[in-house]
């Protein structure tokens, strides 16, 4: 059986990379999925291939770093299905750039959509996850949050505060049953990555990754998928490090 099924959740950034990844794989164990983001164009062309599977989605068209947007993308999402399961929080934005070079507005942005945005999302699910039979918020932070990473400051506080809130959250929200846990992926190449790192590092990455290989969505999802499942109903307050091994051998 499914391992989701008739749940409900809402993926933040899945229009592209993992976000994407998290929305395809909730919907394959049997989960509605909404998927949020502030394109249009990705967000319907993720909803396509959920239904290309035969799976149940719905568009949501948000800035989630805007408290509203994300309170009423789940309201509609909550409205229509009649529960909430599971949040999955990967809404991201990130420049690589030296910390001299930081201007008030990106490092603003960075902050709302990576770091606001988790809080608005838990002030939903506070909303509409049933007090008796609880859920699930599964954030997404990064190995830079224990880690030295040059030309990352801002992106390297952010996560540092994800990891730091699932841990708060996770008490917090503990007698509401809903349990609150993070996934830590490695060096993962998607499009939006792409765009700011090379080629040649990304194989200085991978030479640095014990397991020699690079992650893919796929192996961030299938942990979100676990985190979100009944087999993972006694963890909380986990960061699980998907990372191929390279936090703990030094390289981000």
């Amino acid at each position: 059986m499914p391992r989701l099924k008739g749940q409900v959740a809402f993926v933040t950034g899945g229009g592209r990379g993992i976000g994407q990844a998290m929305a395809l794989a909730f919907a394959a164990e049997g989960a509605i999925v909404g998927v949020a983001d502030i394109d249009p164009a990705t967000t319907a062309a993720t909803v396509r291939e959920i239904e290309k599977i035969a799976g149940t989605a719905r568009a949501l068209v948000a800035d989630v770093s805007r408290r509203e947007d994300c309170l009423r993308a789940v309201d509609q999402l909550a409205s229509e299905f009649g529960r909430l399961d599971i949040v999955a929080n990967n809404a991201i934005v990130f420049r690589r750039e030296h910390v001299s070079e930081v201007r008030e507005d990106t490092c603003e942005r960075m902050i709302a959509v990576g770091l606001k945005s988790l809080l608005w999302s838990a002030q939903a699910a506070l909303r509409h996850m049933d007090p008796d039979r609880g859920g699930v918020i599964i954030n997404n932070t990064s190995p830079v949050a224990e880690l030295g990473a040059a030309n990352s400051a801002v992106y390297s506080a952010i996560k540092g505060a994800v990891s730091s809130l699932t841990r708060s959250l996770a008490v917090e929200f503990g007698p509401r049953r809903i349990r609150v846990n993070a996934v830590c992926p490695g060096s993962v190449p998607t499009p939006g990555a792409r765009q700011i790192s090379s080629e040649a590092v990304y194989e200085s990455r991978r030479q640095r990754t014990p397991l020699g290989r690079l992650g893919t969505p796929e192996d961030i999802a299938a942990a979100a998928v676990f985190l979100a499942s009944s087999e993972a109903s006694f963890i909380t307050a986990a960061i699980l490090r998907v990372d191929g091994g390279v936090t703990v051998f030094g390289g981000a």
